[in-house]
């Protein structure tokens, strides 16, 4: 009983610094986690596996509060569970009212000692009540399209008189465009798009030249929000495809970066520009530019402003494939349509494991590997695929019941 109190403590503990592995090491892979219904954001409800609990329950958690949950008391049960009471405290982060709410959690534990479930019940009222505006999932759309058919969400930037500019109410669309399509389960591709002459020359600098004195402020509050649209779509089931024409330049170069598949245009230019204008790096550029087209290049691109053109972005790794001007509309989405076609829960895995490819070694790979391959073993798509080989027929994936798989990255994460 105290193995159980203490990887209790080790969960709150890890939650609130963001500690990925400590979770991954107290947490059953098969855990299960009920969360509150009604609580803002979409977080309530059922989260399958330890994957899942942590990408879009705590993490998410995180996303939209500057919160930790402070334990007071450990109840040991009969059955060798626990009840942790307590309170979560802390603040929204879209500038709402201070968040106080009493918590209890009921624990369960496998024999081994792992934490095997959490149901949490706490006042939802009190979380809604700290925030301003309207829930993302319900917020109208401004400068982005949005629209999903036969599996196929579309993500379009619009704002064709500032070449797609990054601005606040693009952030804000592209965070709700995105929420949107993590949550609906019959999303099961992505393609992003824009309109205009540009899919995005990154961030908008006339934002931050009306108020020079408030720089850092503005930059925070952008990046925030940019970076969680990103990290949304990096670690999404769903395949991503990117059309690019035009520019792509600064943090806007994030969305192809988080893509899966992009495609370009002929005429498209690629360049990072912060140099230009005495800044460092966001949107992600400085974890995948060395790893796509390697250090020595990404030293030039940021360092002499270097400017690549679409063959050269080609060739050095930057984009999937290169197509002529008018021809680039139907090739990403023909790219799009075929992938929302196929084994999406895979598709998730397989994204996962690439990701993790950079930064683990072998031995952490092939673990990772192992427990991926089994997980997708379980699925429909794996036995109709399997069926369909034997048979010499082309499968019919379905790519339903998905679960997000688990990100990363995430602070201040809160059971």
């Amino acid at each position: 009983m105290e193995s159980h109190e203490k990887n209790a403590r080790l969960l709150y503990d890890a939650l609130a610094t963001g500690d990925r592995k400590a979770l991954d090491a107290i947490l059953d892979p098969a855990f299960a986690g009920e969360a509150t219904e009604g609580l803002p954001f979409g977080l309530g409800g059922t989260h399958d596996g330890a994957d899942a609990m942590i990408r879009d329950f705590w993490w998410a958690i995180g996303r939209h509060y500057r919160a930790r949950a402070e334990p007071a008391e450990f109840l040991a049960l009969a059955d060798g569970g626990l009840v942790v009471l307590g309170r979560y405290v802390g603040t929204a982060r879209d500038g709402g009212r201070e968040l106080d709410a009493a918590f209890a959690h009921v624990l369960t534990f496998t024999d081994d000692g792992r934490i095997a479930s959490l149901r949490q019940y706490t006042d939802s009222a009190r979380w809604a009540g700290a925030t301003r505006g309207t829930p993302a999932g319900q917020r109208a759309l401004r400068v982005v399209r949005y629209d999903v058919t036969d599996g196929l969400a579309t993500i379009e930037l619009d704002r064709p008189e500032a070449g797609g500019a990054i601005d606040p109410t693009m952030v804000e669309d592209l965070d709700e465009a995105t929420f949107r399509v993590t949550h609906d389960p019959e999303v099961r591709a992505v393609l992003l798009r824009g309109t205009g002459r540009t899919l995005s020359v990154g961030g908008d600098l006339a934002f931050f030249a009306d108020a020079a004195d408030a720089i850092p402020e503005r930059l925070r509050w952008i990046i925030d929000r940019y970076h969680v649209t990103l990290d949304r779509l990096a670690t999404l089931d769903a395949p991503v495809v990117c059309a690019v024409h035009g520019a792509l330049a600064g943090g806007g170069l994030g969305l192809a970066h988080v893509s899966d598949i992009v495609v370009a245009a002929e005429d498209a230019k690629f360049a990072v520009g912060y140099g230009a204008i005495g800044l460092a790096s966001d949107g992600a550029n400085t974890w995948y530019l060395p790893r796509l087209v390697g250090m020595r290049r990404a030293q030039e691109m940021f360092l002499l402003n270097r400017v690549l053109t679409a063959p050269e972005a080609l060739e050095a790794g930057l984009v999937t494939e290169v197509v002529p001007a008018d021809g680039l509309a139907a090739r990403a989405h023909e790219t799009a349509t075929t992938l929302a076609a196929g084994p999406t829960q895979a598709f998730g895995h397989v994204k996962r494991l690439l990701l993790a490819s950079q930064d683990n070694d072998l031995a952490a790979q092939l673990a990772e590997e192992t427990r991926r391959m089994t997980a997708t073993g379980a699925t429909d798509d794996a036995r109709e695929g399997i069926t369909a080989f034997v048979e010499r027929r082309r499968p019919h994936f379905r790519g339903r019941g998905r679960t997000r798989v688990a990100g990363g990255s995430g602070t201040e994460g809160t059971p």
